[in-house]
C-alpha cells in the first residue's frame, strides 16, 4: 500500500481517509467514481478485486462519497484536497522539434526539468509552501502534489489565482505571440529567467536549434519587432550559421533597436512551464495516484528527487513488467536458499519491493512522508508550550 497512507496525511480529523474520494477506470474505459473506503486495507482488497487500469485520488468531501448519492443535494461538498499542477509535455508541441503527440525523448525531456525547477522555486519562495511531491506521469509529464494543511484548504478562488500568478505563456495555436512583458519585470519573471537561463543554450539552440532551419527562424522571428525582422531575415538566409551565432545576432539587433524585453518573451515562450489550469484550480479534480501503473507504457508513476533532478530520466523508470520479473528472481533466490518459516505475507512483500528497482523512488516518497510528520510534530509541540505559558 505504499501510494495511500500519505492520504491519512496524519490528520486528526475524523474519518479522514474514509471521506476521500478513489477513481478507478477499468477495461473499456469503463470509469467508475466517488468510491471510498474504510482503511487502507479495503482499498488494497478492492484494488485486487477490480484490476483497474487507472486509479485516480481526489478531494476529502463532508460525506463518505460512496454515500454522494444519498447525501441531501448540495450538502456532499468537497472540503479539502491538496493544490495539484498536472504539466503535459502535448502542450508544447508549437515549440518543440524532436517530438510531437504523446512522444518524448531525453531532448525534450528539459522542458518537465524546467517547469519543476521554476514552479518548484515559487512555489517555496514566493507562496512559502513547504511540502510538496513531484511526481512522473508515467508517460509524458509531471505531477505536483502540494500537501501543507493550509493550502489544502484553499478555496477554487485562492487555487485560480496561485495557477493564473504562475502562468505566463497565454493564448492557443491561432495566438502567434505567447508571452508578453511590458514596463518593470516582477521578480516572479526575473527569477524564473535566471532559473531558465542556465539551460536555454543547451536546450533550444543546441538540442532543438530553433534558429537552424529557415522554417524554424522564421518562427521565431515571428515574435520580433517589424522593424528588425527583415533585417534578420535577410543576415539569417545568406550567413551559414548555427543557431548559436544566429542567436547571438538577434540579441544584437534587439539590444541596438532597444527591446530588450524581445529576448526575454522569446526565451519564455519557449521554455516557460504550461500549466493545465483547470486540474489545478477545482477541488473535485481528480489527479493519477503516485506509484500507479501507467496504462500505456507499463511505467510506474514514481515520486521525482529534486536533489537529483537533472539526472532523471523517464526512460529508466520501472515498468510492472521489470518489477514483476525483479519479484519472481527475489522469491526463487529465496526459495533455493533458506526457507522464511513463519513470516507473515505482508511483512515479506514490503521486504520484497526493497530489492526492486522501485526501492530508491519509494525512499524518496517516504522523505517526503517524514517531512510532513516532523512538521506536525513540531507544531503539536509548540501550541502545547502555548499552553503551558497560558
Amino acid at each position: 500500500m505504499l501510494g495511500w497512507h500519505h492520504l491519512l496525511h496524519f490528520a486528526v480529523t475524523k474519518n479522514y481517509f474514509q471521506r476521500r474520494e478513489f477513481s478507478f477506470t477499468l477495461r473499456d474505459d469503463i470509469y467508475v467514481r466517488y468510491q471510498s473506503f474504510n482503511s487502507p486495507q479495503d482499498l488494497e482488497k478492492e484494488i485486487q478485486k477490480m484490476c483497474p487500469y487507472k486509479i485516480d485520488i481526489g478531494a476529502v468531501y463532508s460525506h463518505k462519497p460512496i454515500q454522494h448519492n444519498t447525501v441531501h443535494m448540495g450538502a456532499f461538498q468537497a472540503q479539502e484536497k491538496e493544490l495539484v499542477f498536472d504539466i503535459d509535455m502535448t502542450d508544447y508541441d508549437d515549440v518543440r522539434r524532436c517530438c510531437s503527440s504523446a512522444e518524448i525523448c531525453s531532448k525534450c525531456w528539459t522542458l518537465m526539468t524546467i517547469a519543476i525547477r521554476i514552479i518548484d522555486r515559487a512555489l517555496v519562495e514566493d507562496f512559502g509552501i513547504k511540502h510538496r511531491l513531484w511526481v512522473y506521469s508515467g508517460r509524458r509529464g509531471v505531477h505536483c502534489w502540494v500537501c501543507d494543511d493550509s493550502v489544502r484548504k484553499w478555496s477554487s478562488a485562492l487555487r485560480s489565482a496561485a495557477v493564473e500568478y504562475l502562468s505566463l505563456v497565454k493564448g492557443g495555436e491561432e495566438t502567434i505571440k505567447k508571452v508578453t512583458l511590458s514596463g518593470k519585470i516582477h521578480p516572479f519573471i526575473s527569477e524564473s529567467l535566471n532559473v531558465l537561463t542556465p539551460y536555454f543554450t543547451e536546450y533550444a539552440l543546441v538540442g532543438q536549434d530553433i534558429l537552424g532551419s529557415k522554417e524554424s527562424y522564421e518562427k521565431v522571428l515571428t515574435l520580433v519587432p517589424d522593424s528588425i525582422r527583415e533585417d534578420l531575415l535577410q543576415e539569417f538566409s545568406k550567413k551559414k550559421h548555427d543557431s548559436v551565432q544566429r542567436w547571438e545576432l538577434l540579441k544584437q539587433k534587439l539590444e541596438k533597436s532597444k527591446t530588450p524585453h524581445t529576448e526575454w518573451e522569446i526565451m519564455l515562450q519557449y521554455c516557460f512551464p504550461r500549466l493545465d489550469i483547470n486540474v489545478s484550480k477545482g477541488l473535485s479534480h481528480l489527479l493519477k495516484s503516485p506509484f500507479s501503473v501507467h496504462p500505456k507504457t507499463g511505467r510506474i508513476s514514481v515520486p521525482i528527487d529534486l536533489k537529483k533532478l537533472d539526472e532523471f530520466d523517464p526512460f529508466a523508470v520501472p515498468t510492472i513488467s521489470c518489477l514483476c520479473q525483479e519479484l519472481d528472481t527475489v522469491r526463487n533466490d529465496e526459495g533455493n536458499g533458506k526457507e522464511n518459516e513463519g513470516e507473515a505475507g505482508s511483512s515479506r512483500r514490503i521486504r520484497d519491493y526493497k530489492k526492486t528497482s522501485l526501492a530508491p523512488y519509494v525512499k524518496v516518497f517516504e522523505r517526503f512522508l517524514e517531512e510532513i510528520e516532523d512538521s506536525h510534530r513540531g507544531e503539536r509541540l509548540q501550541a502545547s508550550d502555548m499552553q503551558m505559558q497560558f
